[in-house]
């Protein structure tokens, strides 16, 4: 059986699948897409704490389906620009789960991953990248052995 770890960017997902479908990711339908027939060696969903209970449910709901949470603190700036990146944070957890599964999966359509699905896919590595298409960089997809588009079954409508 193929080990797979999986790396969602929910805020990326969160906004893509919003802007250009009006509705949510499904959560559960990603993880069996993602997993079926494959053992789970890391599923790791990284989000942004703003501190409210509606978001406390939805982080509840990734640890029931599977998926640690990491959280780093929203941070507002004194321009009214806000700061939440965890483009390093999943690289790093990504190249040290690397060598525990075949096959990489990512959530995000950020074009910042294309040369961590290179790299991967250069040490032999599978590399699927679920993002919302249209918003998706296309140097990801590129880089990725294989793309999902985020629709159909992967939104909540």
């Amino acid at each position: 059986m193929d080990n797979v770890a999986l790396f969602v960017d929910v805020q990326n997902i969160y906004y893509t699948t919003r802007q250009i479908h009006k509705c949510n990711f499904d959560y559960n339908q990603f993880w069996r897409s993602a997993t079926e027939g494959r053992n789970v060696v890391k599923a790791v969903a990284y989000a942004v704490e703003r501190g409210d209970s509606k978001q406390r449910e939805f982080q509840n709901i990734l640890r029931g389906i599977g998926f640690e949470v990491k959280l780093k603190p929203f941070i507002q700036r004194a321009d009214g620009s806000a700061k939440g990146d965890w483009d390093v944070g999943i690289t790093i957890d990504a190249m040290e789960y690397a060598g525990l599964a075949e096959t990489i999966v990512f959530a995000t359509g950020d074009g910042d991953f294309d040369l961590l699905a290179s790299k991967l896919v250069d040490k032999g590595k599978e590399v699927e990248v679920y993002g919302v298409q249209e918003l998706t960089s296309v140097s990801l997809i590129k880089a990725a052995s294989k793309y999902v588009p985020v629709q159909g079954d992967l939104l909540l409508r």
